[in-house]
């Protein structure tokens, strides 16, 4: 399968001290604007705020720290970057406020049937939704990482997501699924989930989120997160070769070359 119209980049902006590449980087407001604003001006389509780490092992930090982080930032974005802003956020009042403060998109991070008033706050706000696969938390997702069928089961579960938004009332075109690349997963069932990309995607648009993560600094021996470009912009690639919607991306002006040359080549080669 070819994907001829390159994927939409969703540009992360980590507003946190300890997310596995950028911890640190843009924990300050002001400076997590700045690079948002930078990310837009390298072809972000979408901008990702969150304020908490799901990096392995990360701790859990309270919904009033959450907040005290993310709103501003949403709150100046939105009036200031020109493409929709989504909220990267585990918690109801986060999305609600989030919302409020002008993001149209909430990335839910943990399994809807846990957290169902997220269902709530998308529905009654109209805003669109990406629910993605996990099992257990950041802290125990590692010694989760056990499957018969990783591709089955995956999809078994975001089936199942998508079933229980349209109970919710929520309509199937505005899910995005994400197949939570790193969380609760193997590197092997990292590699068996980006080649079931065309599978997923019959049940809905499908969006990756492998940049910089760690299974790539296995494959490419490559220890340090901020090194891992060619492997990151690799597996775009690739996705976008199997029909992924959107990629997101820490290096948004690498990923934004690469897909627009794997667009335009894919355009050709389907015009011969």
């Amino acid at each position: 399968m070819v994907y001829i119209k390159a994927p939409l980049v969703m540009g992360i902006v980590n507003v946190t001290p300890d997310s596995f590449s950028d911890g640190g980087l843009w924990f300050d407001a002001g400076k997590a604007v700045e690079h948002g604003l930078e990310l837009v001006e390298e072809g972000a389509d979408i901008l990702d705020i969150g304020g908490e780490s799901t990096r392995p092992g990360a701790e859990e930090v309270s919904e009033v720290e959450e907040l005290r982080r993310v709103i501003p930032v949403v709150r100046e974005l939105c009036a200031k970057c020109g493409v929709p802003v989504s909220i990267d956020t585990r918690r109801p009042a986060v999305a609600r406020e989030a919302i409020a403060a002008g993001a149209c998109i909430v990335n839910e991070v943990m399994p809807l049937a846990d957290v169902p008033a997220i269902a709530d706050v998308v529905r009654e706000s109209g805003c669109g939704l990406i629910t993605m696969h996990m099992r257990g938390t950041p802290r125990t997702m590692l010694s989760k990482a056990v499957y018969d069928d990783v591709v089955a089961e995956v999809e078994r579960c975001l089936a199942a997501a998508l079933a229980f938004c349209m109970e919710r009332g929520i309509a199937q075109d505005r899910v995005m699924i994400d197949p939570g690349i790193g969380f609760a997963k193997t590197t092997e069932h990292n590699l068996a989930l980006l080649a079931a990309i065309p599978r997923l995607s019959r049940l809905a648009p499908v969006l990756i989120g492998a940049s910089r993560k760690r299974f790539i600094g296995e494959l490419c021996d490559e220890p340090v997160a901020e090194e891992r470009l060619g492997g990151s912009v690799g597996v775009a690639v690739w996705c976008a070769l199997q029909g992924a919607a959107v990629i997101r991306a820490h290096d948004v002006k690498a990923t934004r070359q690469a897909l627009k040359m794997t667009g335009e080549l894919a355009r050709v080669d389907g015009a011969r």
